[in-house]
């Protein structure tokens, strides 16, 4: 029985050629080795499974080869490559950061490093995770970095570079890795599935891609993963399956249950996501993707590159944008978004999962805040009664006030009542002492000003008052309480 290699090691890029998605670093270091500019150190950063480590064997099996070609790219059947591919060459050698991380595995490597190579040009030294090393240990490894033998070269590799003191950083060439875009993944996907000898579709491998985030080990692990699962042809059903998330066609049935007013259909989906085992943070994190892409479709925005989906799902989300407004979407996507941060301190999961899908679905019946406006402009034009929202106190937002304040604030606003005048021959008495003189408004009145009195507004009738409330109130509710005074 011959032993099985798992799908990333088997088709691991054994060249410049086969690296995917790093063009410019991969350019850039063919011209050094072309004119002969090579660095002593270079640093190599980036997300998992974009290329880090590869491009580091790559690069130390092209500055060793015995046979390399024209543009630079190792033979791969020399002696030297076959030691480095298999990891047993002594010029090569490679270090795990995480566990040699102190100042005495620093120690022996600047011992060793004045060492001559047994064959090749280059002695090199592969450090991966790099930003695990202690301070010590990166101080103690300053002077052998910046003053290294000639035929010395060090190539790091590290998910986190902001780890690295600025003093070794200051020491290397950084190149920073790309995420592999969802295309290329897809296609290396294609190339590995015929190699194999396995049918899939394009849904299925572009599931896959998505789920992978930009790291192609993370896609060739989970294409691993699913075909000891599945036997024969792949399909999106048992992708959707094995990664455990609900099948796109979830999400574009919510869209018309929302367009038609059902609300039932936000249990039957939860109903779902809880009896097959899907995890409740991966159905949000798909529905806020959904969302995104209806509101790119609205906007309608280059598209090319930011809608990551097949002609056939870019189709129907054409079909559910014209089911949602533009605010609408935004308002779901923040919506969304804080629905994320609050699920995982929440117990009752399902729960919580109805409560959003609920609030989705409700959102249609939503009238959107420029209609309100409209209508409120309307009623006070028909009524004849504008409000001023510079002064308008809020509707539903009142703070309580207690009965002494209320007294207190009431005193000031009263009007002293009309006094008789005296006959002549009686005279008035006089005044307390302790009660205060009531002095007129010295404010002038527009008859003082020449301006002509303006008509008080009609007053209205207890019904259009009623209409009237009741229009702010229901706005004030639509707008969830955000309706504040200006």
């Amino acid at each position: 029985m011959s032993k099985y290699q798992v799908i990333a090691r088997k088709f691991r890029p054994k060249c410049f050629e086969e690296v995917l998605g790093q063009d410019a670093v991969v350019q850039t270091l063919k011209n050094a080795i072309r004119n002969n500019r090579l660095a002593q150190a270079y640093l190599f950063c980036g997300s998992r499974g974009t290329g880090k480590t590869t491009l580091a064997r790559v690069l130390a099996k092209a500055l060793n080869c015995e046979n390399p070609s024209e543009d630079f790219e190792p033979c791969s059947e020399c002696s030297s490559c076959k030691e480095i591919a298999g990891g047993n060459s002594l010029n090569v050698l490679e270090i795990d950061g995480a566990s040699h991380r102190g100042i005495d595995d620093i120690r022996q490597i600047n011992e060793t490093v004045g060492y001559a190579t047994s064959k090749g040009k280059y002695k090199i030294y592969i450090i991966d995770e790099v930003h695990m090393l202690t301070k010590e240990a990166f101080n103690a490894l300053l002077k052998t970095l910046e003053e290294p033998p000639e035929n010395v070269k060090f190539f790091f590799a590290t998910t986190e570079p902001h780890k690295v003191l600025a003093t070794i950083l200051s020491r290397c060439q950084r190149f920073n890795l790309n995420r592999i875009p969802t295309k290329t993944i897809i296609e290396k996907l294609e190339t590995i599935s015929k190699d194999l000898g396995v049918g899939c579709d394009h849904d299925s491998l572009h599931l896959i891609a998505q789920r992978a985030d930009g790291g192609l080990r993370d896609a060739e692990s989970l294409l691993d993963q699913i075909l000891a699962f599945h036997e024969g042809d792949l399909t999106s059903e048992a992708v959707s399956s094995v990664l455990g998330v609900m099948p796109r066609q979830t999400y574009f049935e919510l869209d018309q249950a929302g367009k038609e007013g059902n609300l039932g259909k936000a249990f039957d989906i939860a109903h779902q996501v809880f009896a097959q085992g899907k995890d409740i943070f991966h159905f949000i994190e798909g529905l806020t993707q959904h969302f995104r892409n209806i509101l790119l479709i609205k906007l309608g925005s280059n598209q090319e590159g930011l809608l990551d989906v097949s002609e056939e799902d870019k189709n129907r989300y054409t079909e559910s944008a014209k089911i949602y407004r533009q605010e609408q979407c935004m308002a779901l996507l923040d919506y969304l978004i804080e629905m994320q941060e609050k699920i995982r301190m929440m117990q009752s999961g399902r729960i919580v999962l109805e409560t959003i899908l609920l609030h989705i679905l409700r959102s249609h019946q939503r009238v959107p805040v420029d209609i309100l406006v409209r209508r409120l402009a309307d009623l006070e034009k028909k009524f004849g009664h504008p409000v001023d929202m510079k002064s308008a106190e809020p509707i539903i937002k009142a703070e309580p006030v207690s009965k002494a304040e209320a007294v207190s604030k009431a005193a000031p606003v009263a009007k002293a009542a009309p006094v008789a005048k005296a006959a002549p021959v009686a005279k008035a008495a006089p005044a307390p002492k302790s009660q205060k003189k009531i002095t007129e408004d010295p404010t002038p009145s527009p008859a003082d000003l020449g301006e002509a009195p303006k008509a008080p507004p009609p007053k209205l009738s207890m019904e259009q008052q009623n209409q009237y409330d009741t229009m702010m109130n229901f706005a004030s509710v639509e707008l969830e309480g955000t309706l504040q005074k200006k």
